[in-house]
């Protein structure tokens, strides 16, 4: 099999020669614009699955929510107590108190009282709910027992009434909302017995080199695989359903027949962006007809990430083969592209700087940092090669081209599992 030679494209879509570095970076906020894009593009047409209740939990709505019934969907009880009509004092009738769950009594006539218990459906006519703390009974010769009320009876007084909370068809959560444990329950409540959630995002990661160890220490040349053991676990936590991570060596042909071959929404490569006399990413791209969408971007690290739509709705996000400066390719390319396709919105925050970060002259920088008191703290080892500080960061704050000052607020790109601040190491080892 041969690689063919490099055709023209696009211009500001890739760059002129397949095998050149790029020619013209995008600008880091462009191209997590880009990314969105193309995932929600791709998410165009996809038909979302039904999970019952107890699966939906950590899926977001691929539908707004439409109650299936009035709720409540009938008047109830909303106190144990007397259920009355008309004015006071009340003749108790002598049968078994409403209950919920039981169907309701027969109709009141004014003056007379029954006993409920709350979420039970009031008798018709019934003109009003008294605690049972709030009134007193005696009996009264042939009468029976009468109900007096301890305070003025306002009508309706703890009644909820039908449709209190929604009418049938009313939208009670637009579509993206994410499943919580609450939105089950009012799904519940609701009549649903499953959800309708976008289908999960496919993601197959390849990571490419010949010099990658799986096992053991480092040794002649060789070097341990960092990025096959965090990059499936990191866009599981996103979300996707990672079907494999795969080893690719350093050859254009298996690149090829692993990238077209694939059954992934979103390919992730690792290595093989930039222009060494292995990196065979860009005439693999060509030689499978994809259109480059993003060939480099202006952050530091990973400048030479990408982004490529692959036909019928694929995509690819090539990284680079350095650890953080992947972690920056995942968070600048993967992450907007896995949220769009599955409809939910992009997490970032934003708090002010402690202390004075370095910027590049020209290209936005993603520096690891925690939260201290309210303030971001960068974290020291922020090198491309570096995991020492993303492994105890809370977020990677956006420092724009030129730095930030002390007190400045950024932009922070969360991570998908809870903040690790309290892992870090004895006397702040990792702080700048």
């Amino acid at each position: 099999m041969t690689l063919k030679e490099p055709v023209p494209v696009a211009p500001g879509t890739a760059t002129g020669t397949k095998a050149e570095p790029p020619h013209r970076s995008t600008a880091w906020p462009e191209a997590r614009a880009a990314a969105v894009r193309a995932g929600t593009t791709a998410r165009a047409g996809r038909a979302p699955r039904r999970l019952p209740l107890g699966q939906a939990l950590g899926h977001t709505l691929a539908e707004p929510l439409l109650a299936l019934t009035d709720l409540p969907s009938f008047d109830t009880s909303a106190m144990d107590g007397w259920a009355v009509a008309g004015p006071g004092p009340w003749t108790v009738r002598t049968e078994s108190p409403v209950l919920a769950g039981h169907a309701p009594a027969a109709a009141l006539d004014d003056g007379e009282a029954v006993r409920i218990a709350t979420g039970a459906p009031v008798p018709p006519r019934t003109s009003a709910v008294i605690r049972s703390e709030h009134s007193r009974t005696e009996r009264a010769g042939t009468a029976g027992l009468v109900l007096h009320a301890l305070h003025e009876v306002a009508p309706g007084q703890d009644i909820r009434p039908r449709g209190q909370e929604c009418r049938s068809g009313d939208e009670l959560l637009p579509a993206g909302t994410a499943v919580t444990p609450a939105v089950l329950g009012l799904a519940a409540a609701a009549g649903y017995d499953e959800l309708p959630v976008p289908p999960r995002p496919r993601v197959e990661v390849l990571v490419l080199g010949d010099e990658l160890l799986t096992a053991g220490l480092p040794h002649e040349g060789l070097i341990r695989d960092a990025l096959g053991p965090m990059l499936g676990p990191w866009l599981a936590a996103l979300g996707a359903e990672v079907l494999a991570t795969r080893r690719v060596g350093d050859d254009a042909e298996e690149l090829y027949a692993a990238v077209t071959d694939s059954a992934a929404d979103l390919v992730v490569t690792t290595g093989g962006t930039a222009a060494g006399p292995v990196d065979h990413l860009h005439r693999v791209l060509d030689k499978a007809g994809a259109t480059l969408l993003v060939d480099g971007v202006k952050v530091r690290p990973g400048h030479p990430m990408l982004l490529a739509a692959l036909g019928g709705r694929r995509h690819l996000v090539g990284l680079p083969g350095n650890p953080l400066a992947a972690v920056s390719g995942l968070l600048t390319l993967a992450e907007p592209l896995l949220t769009a396709l599955a409809g939910t919105p992009l997490s970032r925050g934003r708090a002010p700087v402690q202390e004075e970060v370095h910027g590049h002259p020209h290209d936005t920088r993603l520096v690891p940092v925690v939260r201290r008191n309210g303030q971001l703290v960068p974290l020291r080892y922020n090198g491309p090669a570096m995991l020492r500080g993303i492994a105890v960061a809370d977020g990677m704050a956006v420092v724009p081209p030129g730095g930030a000052r002390p007190g400045q607020e950024l932009d922070v790109l969360d991570l998908p599992w809870p903040p690790a601040s309290g892992a870090l190491p004895a006397q702040g080892a990792c702080f700048t």
